[in-house]
C-alpha cells in the first residue's frame, strides 16, 4: 500500500477557502443538541491534550489536509503558504471553532493554556503514514 495517495483535482475543490470554518446550525430539541462538525472521506480521527506552554507542528503535509476542532482551551495557529519567506499568519482559534489545514501550508499551534482537541485528517495517522507525508520546517511561531 503507497504512504502517499495524491489528491485529485475534484479532492481540491471540496476543501474550505478559508481557515475558519462556519458550522451548520445545530439541532436542538428539548434532549438537547446536535452540532454537526464534518462529513468528509478521511482516514484519522484523533483527540490531542496540549498542555500550557506547549507547541505543535512546526512542519508541513505534502498531501495530508486536517480540520481541528477546540473543545477547551485555544490555539495560536500560525501559518503561510509553504515556501513562502514571509512571517506567519496568526488566528486565535477558540473553544467551539473548526478550522482547516490544506496541504502544503507550514503552520505552527502555540498553546497558552491547556487545550483539547479533535483532528480528523485525509490520511491515515500510523506512524509510518504519518512520517512519509510530513517534513518539519524552522519554527514559524515567535
Amino acid at each position: 500500500m503507497d504512504k502517499i495517495i495524491p489528491h485529485s483535482e475534484n479532492e481540491k475543490k471540496e476543501w474550505p477557502s478559508s481557515v475558519i470554518i462556519n458550522l451548520p446550525e445545530a439541532f436542538c430539541d428539548i434532549r438537547g443538541s446536535i452540532q454537526p462538525l464534518l462529513d468528509v472521506d478521511m482516514k484519522s480521527s484523533v483527540l490531542i491534550i496540549s498542555n500550557a506552554g506547549s507547541v505543535r507542528a512546526n512542519h508541513y503535509h505534502k498531501t495530508d489536509w486536517h480540520y481541528c476542532y477546540v473543545l477547551s482551551g485555544e490555539i495560536k495557529y500560525y501559518y503561510r503558504p509553504h515556501g513562502d519567506k514571509k512571517l506567519a499568519k496568526e488566528l486565535i482559534i477558540k473553544e467551539n471553532q473548526m478550522f482547516f489545514t490544506p496541504p502544503m501550508v507550514d503552520h505552527a499551534m502555540v498553546f497558552d493554556k491547556k487545550t483539547k482537541f479533535l483532528t480528523w485528517s485525509r490520511n491515515s495517522r500510523l506512524q509510518e503514514f504519518y512520517e512519509a507525508d510530513v517534513f518539519r520546517i524552522a519554527p514559524i511561531n515567535p
